[in-house]
């Protein structure tokens, strides 16, 4: 017999939705390679429309990137042009994965539930 537990997980899509359409102008980009950088990121983007920002999120003890970032835009409409544009192509040797970027909120877990496989027999 299988049981159902929740856990607390924080997943990388709590950061992110799939959602076509969002009130902002701010993607979630994954799948970057460690040699990407914020210049680099930035010019891959601004062929779409004026890039405002560009975060790239870091291993706070190794330095290294932790193959993530932030692209923002001035508008909603250039962000949608690039996510649609850019989601799923190779950059420096891997395939981007593009979404729009929701804000964090502190303090509240994000609850996934988990299937533990195993005997119940206790």
């Amino acid at each position: 017999m299988r049981r159902f537990a929740q856990q607390f997980v924080f997943h990388p899509s709590f950061y992110c939705t799939s959602s076509r359409h969002s009130s902002n102008s701010k993607l979630f980009v994954g799948g970057l390679s460690w040699y990407v950088d914020e210049r680099s990121l930035k010019e891959a983007f601004s062929s779409f429309g004026e890039v405002t920002e560009v975060r790239i999120m870091y291993d706070k003890n190794t330095g290294r990137s932790r193959g993530f970032g932030f692209v923002y835009f001035s508008g909603e409409s250039q962000a949608i042009s690039a996510k649609d544009a850019m989601d799923g192509k190779p950059f420096l040797g891997r395939p981007l994965r593009i979404s729009f970027a929701l804000d964090k909120v502190r303090g509240v877990p994000l609850v996934v539930p988990r299937v533990s496989s195993g005997d119940s027999s206790s």
